[in-house]
């Protein structure tokens, strides 16, 4: 018998029931479904690409934000033009630094007070002098390192001890300042040398009597705590403001090929840095005074300096974590692991915030943490897909149902208190797999920011948009050995590729090569005869930085980078 068309339009209950149900299902998803952080096309286009090239060369790349046609960043703000402008005195309020709480107002009396003491009791004077810093991070670094950049002292740091005899060969200072605990080793190099002349040796703790003892007559010791204290009793010596240009400091660093490297870093160069630093944050979660930062990278590096100078402008608490400590009498050689991270604790500071660590480092929380989510199989394997499913919308929060569920207690048997407070991670000083970019931001349900980063420039080169949830992985794609993208240029630097093929180029392929960078924020490499030189001396007036391989002030970093179509770049392995 044919059914009529009436026939087809007979409803029941049931079907007034599950037509309710399919409606109720396509409302709640469509209400609850999660909206990404920042609009897609805004992530479409995230560098600006000049419009030619040069022959085996890529388009120059710059932040999207800067601009071709823009002037750099050169400043967090308008008021700083030297190092000790970051400590801005309208904001008095208490902060914790290691293990000392402190008003800017408290550390810049004891900046000026330990610089005055300083050029008492060592007789050394500004623009004619250097002072080697063999410091861990700790406020005796800092207040030296703005004490020296104040009365115009370059100062001479170090990425790793194994630089420090050839140093002390090619470049001798005119002043040392270490701690107690190392100073038996560093008489013992001085002593090794056999030179006759005479040494200047300021010491952050009590030596102890019998290292005292052996300390010879061509060789003075003075307490870091005694200069800081002359200085205190005495008028304050006022030296003339540097420049911006003027040169504070030289760190060196060995290459992949093991030789020894310096940069010349200039007050301009760590305003930069502090500045690109702080665009790392997007505009509704900037840093605050209410902020505690925990670093992994040390002092002695030109990023280590970013960091710290960033916490000193903005406020924050801020304290380092034991691998960071570069000169140790242990000879222990500490692994960058959870209980690393959690070093930090040992300082009296606020629960960590905001987070600058190493690949290594990620690798260790994200599978600490993963493997106590997966202690609760059957609610894991919802809150797995419920979280990817919202990264691939472009969104990710601590706030959801699966992060009550599953991941706070994760977080919490890991990272322990601070678990709650951690809201942004900066991966840097090394590359990061692309297989950890997602089950990352799963762990930390946070923002996971991944830079690249370099000896010679202060702060970030490259740094993925903290908004940015993608991974641009592919299915032809190796997981296991490629690299998560590092994002595009920051605001204060212009990047471009060199040694790239053309053919595919035109092609409308993706230009990949070696990197050259050019900034505010890019130290001036030392030549091979400055490296060489027996001269300790330092040419504080060295004028702008950037000068550096070629007349145009292009830096080659010697990185290979794969440009991406939305203007983001990877590390080639």
């Amino acid at each position: 018998m044919a059914l009529s068309v009436s026939d087809l339009f007979v409803t029941d209950d049931l079907t007034i029931l599950l037509g309710l149900i399919a409606g109720t299902v396509f409302l709640l998803r469509t209400f609850y479904r999660p909206q990404p952080l920042v609009h897609p096309i805004l992530l479409g286009r995230q560098s600006e690409v000049a419009r030619v090239r040069n022959p085996g060369e890529s388009a120059v790349y710059r932040n999207y934000g800067t601009g071709l046609m823009n002037r750099f960043p050169v400043r967090p703000h308008k008021d700083v033009q030297v190092l000790t402008d970051l400590i801005r005195s309208e904001n008095d309020s208490p902060r914790t630094l290691w293990s000392i709480k402190i008003t800017n107002n408290a550390l810049q009396d004891r900046i000026a007070s330990f610089g005055t003491g300083f050029l008492r009791l060592t007789g050394l004077h500004g623009q004619e002098s250097n002072v080697l810093l063999l410091l861990n991070d700790c406020i005796e670094f800092l207040i030296t390192d703005l004490a020296l950049a104040s009365h115009s002292i370059p100062s001479m740091t170090l990425t790793a001890t194994n630089l420090l005899s050839p140093i002390l060969d090619t470049h001798p200072p005119s002043a040392i300042i270490t701690h107690a605990e190392f100073l038996p080793t560093l008489l013992e190099l001085i002593y090794d040398a056999g030179e006759g002349k005479h040494h200047i040796i300021v010491v952050v703790g009590e030596p102890s009597a019998r290292v005292m003892a052996s300390v010879a007559s061509n060789v003075k010791v003075l307490v870091w705590a005694d200069v800081e204290r002359e200085g205190f009793k005495v008028e304050k010596i006022m030296s003339p403001l540097p420049k911006p240009s003027d040169v504070f400091t030289v760190s060196y660093f060995a290459d992949p090929n093991g030789q020894i490297q310096g940069t010349q870093l200039t007050h301009q160069n760590v305003t930069a840095g502090v500045a690109a630093v702080h665009s790392l944050f997007p505009v509704s979660t900037l840093l605050s005074s209410l902020d505690t930062i925990v670093s992994s990278h040390s002092m002695g590096s030109a990023y280590g300096r970013a960091i710290v100078y960033t916490a000193i402008f903005e406020g924050t608490s801020f304290a380092t974590t034991e691998s960071s400590k570069l000169f140790r009498v242990d000879e222990v050689t500490v692994k960058q692991d959870v209980a690393d991270v959690l070093s930090a604790q040992l300082y009296s500071i606020p629960s960590a915030t905001i987070l600058f660590v190493k690949p290594s480092h990620v690798e260790a929380l994200v599978e600490s943490i993963l493997r106590e989510a997966q202690k609760s199989a059957v609610l894991n394997a919802f809150a797995w897909r419920h979280k990817i499913a919202g990264i691939n919308e472009g969104f990710v929060s601590k706030d959801t149902l699966w992060d009550r569920l599953v991941y706070d207690s994760a977080r919490a048997r890991v990272i322990g208190e601070g678990a709650g407070t951690v809201r942004t991670v900066i991966v840097g000083e090394g590359l990061l797999a692309a297989r950890l970019l997602t089950p990352a931001r799963i762990a930390f349900s946070c923002h996971v920011i991944n830079a690249l980063t370099h000896p010679t420039v202060v702060g970030p080169i490259f740094a993925s948009n903290a908004l940015d949830l993608q991974d641009f992985s592919t299915i032809k794609e190796d997981l296991s050995t490629s690299l998560a993208h590092v994002g595009p240029p920051t605001v204060s630097i212009e990047a471009k590729l060199l040694s790239v093929n053309d053919t595919e180029v035109e092609a409308g392929g993706n230009p990949s090569g070696i990197l050259v960078v050019r900034g505010p924020t890019v130290g001036k490499q030392l030549s091979n005869e400055e490296m060489e030189s027996a001269s300790g001396y330092v040419n504080v007036h060295a004028g702008e930085s950037g000068s550096n391989d070629d007349e145009d002030g292009w830096t080659n970093l010697g990185v290979k980078l794969l440009a991406q179509t939305n203007g983001t770049f990877r590390v080639l392995a």
